[in-house]
């Protein structure tokens, strides 16, 4: 039965879109990350809990094939605050999230990054 479970995993990972905008950190690496982990062996794996593991994959499944986007329509493609699905893709983009951190940095700080040949992390220590 281990074998099964794990093609049906294998399957759901290979079908899973990977979002180029957030590099290493969409929910499709997770989830590879975590079958990986829970799947050392392969095939071969025992699996402590099973019934646990089904409900697992029936749950990212559900996640996967829009489930309850298709069983709870919604009327509005914005939020409470207005903005909508691609400007929330937009701001949460992994070059986004850098620019944001970028500029949350102080002028001393730029300017000894820009002067100093050390890190700021090597300077911490």
């Amino acid at each position: 039965m281990a074998v099964t479970r794990y093609r049906r995993f294998l399957k759901l990972c290979e079908e899973w879109p990977v979002e180029e905008t957030k590099r290493g950190r969409d929910l499709g690496t997770v989830v590879r990350q975590r079958v990986a982990q829970a799947f050392r062996e392969g095939e071969n794996t025992q699996i402590a809990d099973p019934v646990t593991c089904d409900e697992m994959f029936d749950s990212l499944a559900r996640i996967h094939t829009n489930y309850y986007k298709n069983k709870y329509p919604r009327w509005k493609d914005t939020s409470f605050t207005g903005v909508t699905v691609e400007e929330c893709k937009m701001v949460l983009a992994t070059d986004s999230l850098k620019q944001m951190e970028e500029a949350k940095k102080g002028k001393w700080t730029k300017l000894r990054e820009k002067f100093s040949a050390k890190t700021p992390e090597e300077d911490s220590k």
